[in-house]
């Protein structure tokens, strides 16, 4: 599998665990809280192959840049979460800056 293939997964498991621990309600909800953090352990076993080839600065930008772009989205569709503007705009060059990273980033596949 591509190391990309891997962050993307880790990338989803990472938003998934975000998403379980805000419906814990600050662990007050057991089911949701060691929910969350199965899937973050699952999100760091798909995470750690990503960074054999992928330079471990880049693939925490893209992980953590995605990952913010992605709960903020649910965070307005689902919980109805509001932001000023200007966080939107600053959450958009968080992206930008990610996806720069993605496609400026060559690797050398161990396979």
């Amino acid at each position: 599998m591509s190391p990309w293939a891997y962050l993307a997964i880790a990338i989803a498991l990472g938003v998934t665990g975000t998403l379980l621990l805000k419906l814990s309600d600050g662990f007050k909800n057991k089911f949701y809280g060691l929910a969350s953090i199965a899937f973050y352990c699952w999100c760091f076993i798909f995470f750690a192959p990503a960074l054999r080839d992928i330079p471990a600065g880049v693939a925490y930008a893209v992980w953590s840049g995605a990952g913010i772009a992605i709960i903020t989205l649910f965070g307005r569709v689902v919980f109805k979460q509001t932001l000023r503007p200007v966080q939107y705009v600053f959450i958009l060059l968080i992206v930008i800056g990610a996806v720069g990273l993605n496609l400026t980033t060559h690797y050398i596949s161990t396979q």
